[in-house]
């Protein structure tokens, strides 16, 4: 004996699954037809002889046939009811994920019951974001590329040295170390960059190189828009503004190429972030960001008259954004200083509708981060306007 589902227990079916006997009375299949006849699940297919003929007196019964065993009269509804229940429960549950996930969208479809619902500001939409973008005395450099920048000279690439020139791999490599070396006294230095004269950076530089000299020596007696220490030396009045966070993030490599006279060429591309807050106390953090560019020479002394361990200076740019407006560049925003020796970052109260910097029209959109721009094309000479940061 097997028991098969769907079959009532303890029923013998042969091999070819056919009834062996029955000791089921007469009573009992008139009531199981009765059931079969009103639409049980259980009848079969192709009923007996017995069974269609007390079928056939059920239905000729007066009233026709009796209602089924402990069934209910079907309510009006349409055909197909199991499957509309299924559609039903199927778009609530749709209903109900839509309102997990969007609640907002979701419950302006249906209103909220007042007549001054209306979509809300985008500055209401905005704030949030801006808020968790935000940069905090313990997170300076929350929202801001820098935040996956590297602290301090580590952030400079230095290339692999080979024999160029004048100089062997081992000089060429001290070259450059020396290049990155001026680079962290001029704009990491935490004494350079609150104010002092960065005297470790200028004894790298050549000393019988005239016009330099003369520049330095400007700077930093009387600076001005012409000869402004931060062409070329990261500097912050004391009194204005200190560090957040004691770090400096920076970006940028070094490269190197035989230049005349078979001198070493060593150009630097690096871009400095410093976050800053008032010096009178408060939360608010001014990121200040400055991309430099410096090639240098280092000459063969048989051939220029320079000093062993200095080099000369070809040339400097500098593009600064939130540090003043200077130099190549008018206004507040983007420049090279404010031609008082310091670069000067504005904070939220500092700005009113009548700066340039607040002004979208007043100069094209700058991206401080973006270093695919080539220094030649931020160096062009502009109108006059100041650019405006779209982010710092």
């Amino acid at each position: 004996m097997r028991s098969t589902t769907g079959r009532a227990k303890g029923q013998c079916v042969n091999a070819g699954g056919e009834q062996e006997g029955s000791s089921v009375p007469d009573e009992g299949w008139e009531r199981f037809l009765r059931e079969s006849v009103a639409g049980a699940a259980g009848a079969p297919k192709e009923p007996s002889a017995r069974a269609r003929e007390v079928s056939g007196r059920l239905r000729e019964a007066p009233g026709g046939p009796p209602p089924a065993w402990r069934a209910h009269p079907p309510a009006a509804a349409p055909k197909r009811r199991g499957k509309g229940r299924y559609a039903a429960g199927l778009a609530a549950v749709l209903v109900l994920l839509l309102l997990a996930l969007f609640p907002d969208r979701v419950a302006g479809w249906f209103g909220s019951g007042t007549q001054d619902d209306g979509p809300p500001s985008a500055a209401g939409r905005a704030a949030p974001a801006a808020e968790a973008e935000r940069p905090t005395p313990a997170e300076p450099f929350r929202g801001s590329p820098a935040a996956g920048w590297k602290t301090g000279a580590a952030g400079i690439t230095v290339p692999a040295a080979r024999a160029t020139g004048w100089m062997d791999q081992a000089e060429v490599a001290r070259a450059l170390t020396r290049t990155r070396d001026f680079l962290a006294l001029s704009n990491l230095d935490p004494a350079v960059l609150r104010g002092e004269r960065p005297e470790a950076a200028i004894a790298l530089v050549n000393p019988h190189q005239r016009d330099v000299r003369d520049y330095l020596a400007a700077a930093f007696r009387t600076p001005d828009e012409e000869n402004d220490p931060v062409l070329m030396f990261s500097r912050f009045d004391p009194a204005a503004v200190r560090p957040a966070g004691g770090e400096v993030r920076t970006r940028g490599e070094l490269s190197f190429a035989q230049g005349e006279r078979g001198a070493v060429e060593v150009t630097a591309d690096v871009t400095f972030v410093y976050p800053l807050v008032r010096a009178g106390g408060g939360d608010e953090v001014a990121r200040t960001v400055v991309r430099r560019e410096l090639v240098v020479s280092w000459d063969d002394p048989a051939k220029v008259e320079t000093e062993a361990g200095t080099f000369t200076v070809l040339s400097y740019r500098t593009d600064t954004a939130n540090g003043g407006c200077g130099g190549d560049r008018a206004g507040a925003a983007t420049g090279a200083g404010d031609g008082r020796g310091f670069l000067r970052p504005q904070f939220t109260a500092d700005r009113s509708p009548a700066d340039p910097a607040a002004d979208p029209a007043a100069g094209p959109a700058v991206d401080p981060y973006d270093r695919d721009v080539p220094m030649d094309e931020l160096m062009r000479p502009d109108d006059g306007a100041c650019g405006t940061l779209t982010r710092s």
